[in-house]
């Protein structure tokens, strides 16, 4: 959710600087084409701020640790991008309110990609070349994350993408990280999810221009159509990222003989709204299932009320009761004068945490230790679950959140572990 000039914003709490199953080269060529050790009860809470025996924290001093944030800030991945900025920067506040990282201050150098390629690759590089980051964090959306893992493979710095969900993104190499679930896990739950509703048939509607929706969608039908599961997909329909009537394809859906008993729509967060909107106003009142691309705060203000029996599969940390998210949701409201728009927070909070984290263990800045000490995390707890990366996987195992939208409010209806995921 922007609020005022959202590119600006934080400049008090960090130093920011704002510019302007294919295999991963055909998924970067096609996107072109188109466009810290605290003890852990710290990292989730507030920052703390005396020692066990009452003595002041030492404030951190001497040359900053710098990391680079990159982030949509504006563009179509700003409602995701924005949060994840914000949660970033009230880590890091709280790291050096802490005493900081090694004992020297955190700063977060924070790019604007502007939701397009060329300028995400060339911010990536001015943080590399021109700024000199000991690392690197940042983006939500798979075509953005490809090209940064590119350059910090190459570069030798460590990058983890706070939001990015296609387990592809890992295979860059050995210096890329995910903090976030796989695609494979959402889209199990999803399945999973319509099994228990005893729901065999399925309509599909997926954006075939984002990689995003296009890995959803596919790790949906291998779960949805497994034989622990055994629904059939009776149709399928496409549109193309920026469109703003989907009336063809909901026409040729709403016609289908009999109904699937509901619809998987893999979308990006700034479509799905629309679609629902026009589902519903064309008389289609069956579930719509997603993933965590409904989690924004745009599918409500689009949609309205159309946007009951809409269901989604979206990351922990925010929804619910949850007493290891809870300081990390006062602080946020306390900071930014409302509670988290979205998911998306947590995730850019969390991401600085788990650096800050890599780098108090590795002892030192150099991006080789960096890099091993996040290989080997083991139990880290974040506001949006337990980060461990096992040997050769830098995607952490990680449940999800099922939301249901319940009279405009986004409700937590369980927090699943699927039990059987399609092969990353």
């Amino acid at each position: 959710m922007m609020h005022g000039d959202e590119t600006t914003r934080g400049l008090a709490r960090g130093r920011t600087i704002v510019n302007a199953r294919s295999s991963r080269r055909q998924v970067i060529k096609r996107g072109a084409a188109i466009g810290f050790a605290l003890p852990m009860a710290s990292l989730v809470g507030g920052p703390s701020r005396t020692l066990a025996q009452g003595s002041p924290v030492a404030a951190p001093s001497g040359d900053p640790i710098l990391i680079g944030g990159v982030y949509n800030l504006t563009g179509g991945l700003a409602s995701l991008d924005n949060p994840a900025r914000d949660g970033s920067l009230l880590a890091v506040k709280e790291i050096n309110a802490g005493g900081g990282v090694l004992g020297r201050p955190l700063e977060l150098v924070v790019e604007d990609g502007r939701t397009d390629l060329t300028t995400v690759t060339n911010a990536t590089r001015k943080l590399i070349e021109e700024d000199s980051v000991h690392a690197l964090i940042g983006l939500t959306d798979t075509s953005y994350a490809l090209p940064v893992a590119d350059l910090a493979q190459d570069s030798g710095i460590p990058f983890l993408t706070v939001g990015a969900t296609a387990p592809v993104i890992t295979t860059t190499g050995d210096f890329i990280f995910m903090l976030p679930f796989g695609d494979n896990v959402q889209a199990a739950v999803g399945a999973e999810y319509a099994a228990e509703q005893g729901w065999t048939t399925c309509g599909l509607m997926i954006d075939d221009q984002m990689d995003f929706t296009k890995f959803l969608a596919q790790y949906f039908v291998e779960a949805f159509t497994a034989e622990e599961v055994g629904g059939e997909i009776v149709a399928e329909v496409t549109y193309a990222t920026g469109d703003t009537d989907f009336s063809a394809q909901l026409t040729e859906l709403l016609n289908l003989e009999p109904q699937p008993d509901f619809l998987y729509i893999s979308s990006g967060p700034n479509e799905i709204g629309s679609i629902v909107k026009q589902a519903r106003d064309l008389g289609i009142e069956l579930p719509i299932v997603g993933g965590d691309g409904y989690d924004t705060p745009l599918l409500v203000e689009l949609a309205g009320d159309a946007a009951n029996n809409v269901i989604f599969a979206t990351h922990q940390g925010v929804y619910g009761e949850d007493a290891a998210a809870d300081p990390f949701r006062a602080a946020f409201e306390a900071e930014y004068g409302e509670p988290p728009p979205s998911v998306f927070a947590a995730l850019g909070y969390d991401g600085v945490k788990l650096m800050a984290d890599a780098i108090n263990r590795a002892g030192d800045e150099s991006a080789e230790a960096i890099r091993d000490a996040l290989a080997e995390t083991s139990g880290f707890q974040g506001v949006t679950g337990e980060v461990t990366y096992e040997a050769d996987n830098r995607v952490p195992s990680k449940g999800c959140a099922l939301i249901e939208i319940v009279d405009g409010e986004f409700v937590l209806l369980e927090n699943v572990t699927p039990e059987s995921v399609p092969p990353a």
